[in-house]
């Protein structure tokens, strides 16, 4: 008879677990576009220090939510069912990092990304990925309430996504989580927020599949296809031109 062993929940897993419990009531739905970014990748490789393409998406759908004001809205409990509509965009990074002999996934707050440059997003990411776990504001956060009981971890989670003006402030108004440097993609990633934006790898003709994974309670899958249709635009437009100042 083969025995095995007991793994106690890492802080990080205790977090994925919390998230899940909340994200799994969210009746979350995906549209694709398939995206023609030819322009893009060449403005991309002209540069001498490349931003990441997490930070161009990051700054691109923040362009299209800032003109979008359904896709800063968010569902919320307290004190009732309503939505709640943020003033600007934040988004949320999902980064892996190595944490206590093993890879975690922390959650990075991107703020006012439609108005900072890219080079500063690219920095901000780059100093994420780069400093100690402990000495990154948000990461010490997450790992703190991660240590707590239980029923006290959930109630903070609840409180922060139902009360209008903390959920904007500790998880953001959308997410991307992407795995298009290991040469795959996700089709539905599981997130409480309203939308998430995920792209696979790019090909040698520039060609993506972008999708946004949605809240159905906030958005339509109509309202989420113009968005994707704007979101394109403004990669092969205003960040193009971006890309292209800082080559």
């Amino acid at each position: 008879m083969l025995g095995g062993r007991a793994i106690r929940l890492s802080k990080t897993r205790r977090n994925i677990v919390d998230l899940l419990h909340f994200a799994r009531k969210v009746p979350s739905l995906p549209v694709q576009r398939r995206m023609q970014l030819a322009a893009v990748v060449e403005a991309r490789r002209a540069c001498a220090k490349r931003p990441q393409w997490s930070a161009i998406f990051i700054k691109a759908y923040a362009m299209v939510c800032k003109e979008m004001p359904a896709l800063r809205r968010a569902y919320v409990k307290f004190p009732w069912p309503q939505l709640y509509e943020f003033p600007i965009p934040t988004a949320t990074l999902i980064l892996e990092r190595e944490y206590e002999g093993e890879p975690g996934l922390f959650s990075l707050l991107v703020r006012k990304p439609a108005d900072t440059p890219l080079a500063r997003l690219a920095e901000a990411i780059e100093a994420a990925r780069s400093t100690p776990v402990e000495k990154i504001k948000d990461f010490r956060r997450m790992l703190m309430v991660a240590g707590l009981p239980r029923p006290l971890r959930r109630l903070i989670w609840w409180i922060g996504l139902n009360i209008g003006r903390q959920r904007g402030n500790y998880y953001g108004t959308f997410g991307l989580s992407v795995y298009s440097a290991l040469s795959v993609e996700s089709l539905h990633p599981l997130s409480p927020l309203t939308s998430v934006v995920n792209y696979g790898p790019i090909d040698a003709n520039g060609e993506v599949n972008v999708r946004i994974i949605y809240d159905h309670r906030v958005l339509d899958g109509a309202t989420v296809g113009r968005a994707l249709v704007r979101l394109e635009e403004i990669l092969n437009g205003p960040v193009v031109d971006e890309l292209r100042a800082l080559a």
